[in-house]
């Protein structure tokens, strides 16, 4: 697939990045080049590969979801300047 100069400065506006003349001129061999490896990559025969996530098969280890406090609400609230029962107390800020 060939890009032209008005698809390169098209693609450039659109990205908010200046050209000059002369990058748009090398531009245009290097997206053009691009494209034609995408074409190249549609002619691959994939319908027998099963899609996948990583190189190496593995199991993500995964834990039991469960809701808890942490265990550790004393610790959080110790350099409060003012606490109560495990909550943060602030000054009133709307009347």
């Amino acid at each position: 697939m060939h890009v032209d100069e008005a698809t390169v400065r098209r693609i450039a506006r659109l990205a908010r990045i200046k050209i000059t003349d002369e990058e748009a001129k090398g531009l245009e061999g290097e997206l053009s080049a691009i494209l034609d490896w995408v074409e190249q990559l549609e002619e691959v025969d994939t319908d027998s590969v099963e899609p996948m996530t990583r190189v190496v098969p593995i199991q993500l280890k995964q834990r039991e979801d469960k809701v808890t406090d942490g265990e550790k609400a004393d610790e959080i609230v110790a350099n409060a300047p003012m606490s109560e029962d495990n909550f943060f107390v602030v000054p009133k800020v709307v009347e």
